[in-house]
């Protein structure tokens, strides 16, 4: 397969190329938290942040969110920012919105033209048409994720778990999984480099906690487009401040070329 094929551009990103995106998350609480933290993120000059709004406490509030997610445009300039309301039963934070009332704030927001990219649990599954149609419609590029806390699914799950989000309409399918021993973060890192091979989407995997950290590192090797890192604060276990990241990947690419 052309690995070129699994290659998109946002904004100034390319996703999936040569060299791994860092992501930095952005968790604030309120209005202000938000603001402060993505303004110390950019300046760290991350190729992408991540609103995780699930840790908004305002998240019921349409107006707040779009207030904020409109901020954020004006902070970030140039860096894509993708926007998330990760559920609780994927380490997301509890929000007072049921599915339907969850899914108007994905819209408006997408329809705001403030974000490039926003995420959709695979479990989400038949609602995941209208956020991709809604997605697609504002030109926002739609990652499809899903999170295992509880362990590692084999590796023929995970290519599957993976290509069903190719199905479902996923411009990047993305992954992670929590490691209970070395043999589950082999099974991650070749699930991804088969997957790799099979699909014509970048993928984002990762294998959490301190167990998993190192994939954050080398996981770009086997085929994983996006690591996450700490710009402020994390927004799940294991992730690796970027200024570390950094360092890691530049020794790691001098001597794997």
């Amino acid at each position: 397969m052309d690995i070129s094929a699994n290659i998109i551009k946002v904004r100034n990103a390319v996703i999936g190329g040569d060299e791994p995106c860092l992501c930095a998350p952005v968790v604030g609480e309120d209005v202000g938290q938000v603001l402060r933290e993505a303004e110390e993120v950019c300046r760290k000059k991350p190729d992408l942040i991540e609103w995780r709004a699930d840790f908004f406490r305002h998240i019921g509030d349409q107006e707040r969110v779009l207030e904020v997610a409109n901020e954020l445009r004006r902070v970030a300039g140039d860096i894509p920012i993708l926007f998330t309301i990760r559920s609780e039963r994927e380490g997301g934070q509890p929000i007072p919105l049921d599915e339907e009332e969850k899914q108007q704030v994905m819209k408006v927001v997408c329809e705001s033209g403030a974000v490039d990219l926003i995420d959709c649990e695979l479990a989400y599954g038949e609602r995941i048409a209208d956020v991709r149609r809604t997605a697609h419609e504002c030109g926002v590029r739609l990652i499809i994720s899903s999170h295992h806390f509880d362990g590692t699914p084999s590796k023929e799950m995970l290519v599957d778990i993976m290509r069903r989000a190719e199905q479902g309409g996923a411009d990047i399918a993305k992954v992670a999984v929590m490691p209970t021993s070395p043999e589950d973060v082999l099974v991650l890192l070749e699930a991804t480099q088969q997957a790799r091979r099979e699909l014509s989407i970048p993928l984002i995997t990762m294998s959490m906690g301190g167990l998993g950290a190192m994939t954050r590192l080398v996981g770009w090797l086997f085929g994983s487009a996006v690591t996450f890192a700490v710009g402020k604060q994390s927004s799940a276990p294991g992730q690796i401040p970027m200024e570390d990241v950094r360092a890691v990947l530049s020794v790691l690419q001098k001597y794997s070329r």
